[in-house]
């Protein structure tokens, strides 16, 4: 089965003090996601660019239809990770995924794709239209990031909405099951990401509460900010 969601985004930049005010208030009127912990839950994610960086620079540039492709589990010890595109025009969202095995996702993070031919169904053609863009356009492993999530839902309007710190990143291994990867942060660990995922509109209330907050919206994206790094660094 296709997972597929299509919700607008928004994304804010936060300081400590200010992430402490907003998760407590959160946290009184929405419940926490089952997977939250003391301090949330891992996320670590495999992305995928072509030969010369093609969705890296479009979201340089700011063109309005973009795509990610990623893989994402949850632990070293998953036995699957999700292979995932989202595609963006403007404030809206499309995000399909697919559960896929270990040992296939283990053979994606080395550029091999042929283990997509093997679903079939609603699956399988999602799978396939995968396959022939990553094969068509020469998509490669390109940077791992990881970070802590603390994620809060209401079922009204699908709303979704997350707190992400201690973002981190590497491009010396594309194991995305490896318990010992070297990570540099992407940002100073100062700053937390705010994400807040709906279909429609906002409820007033948790709108009330998020208008309380001194910040400004950005277009934050982990993929973005650790492809930059790398950039820099190779200067």
């Amino acid at each position: 089965m296709i997972n597929q969601v299509l919700r607008k985004e928004k994304k804010f930049l936060l300081q400590q003090q200010e992430f402490f005010s907003l998760k407590n208030q959160i946290g009184q009127v929405l419940p926490g996601d089952s997977h939250n912990g003391p301090l949330g839950y891992p996320v670590r994610s495999l992305y995928f660019d072509t030969i010369y960086d093609k969705d890296y620079f479009e979201k340089l540039e700011g063109v309005e239809l973009r795509r990610k492709i990623r893989l994402r589990c949850y632990s070293p010890d998953s036995e699957f990770a999700m292979l995932e595109m989202k595609q963006k025009q403007g404030d809206l969202q499309l995000k399909r995924s697919l559960k896929v095995e270990r040992e296939d996702a283990k053979r994606l993070a080395k550029g091999d794709y042929s283990p997509l031919l093997k679903y079939s169904g609603e699956r399988g053609d999602f799978a396939l239209e995968c396959y022939g863009l990553m094969n068509r356009s020469c998509y490669l492993p390109k940077t791992i990031v990881e970070y802590q999530r603390m994620a809060y839902i209401a079922k009204e309007n699908r709303i979704r909405i997350t707190f992400d710190q201690n973002i981190v990143s590497t491009e010396s291994s594309m194991d995305l099951f490896s318990p010992k990867l070297l990570m540099n942060p992407v940002i100073d660990r100062a700053f937390v990401v705010l994400e807040v995922k709906y279909n429609n509109f906002l409820l007033g209330y948790i709108q009330q509460i998020l208008n309380g907050a001194d910040r400004l919206e950005v277009s934050v994206s982990k993929f973005y900010l650790a492809r930059q790094n790398a950039y820099r660094t190779h200067l």
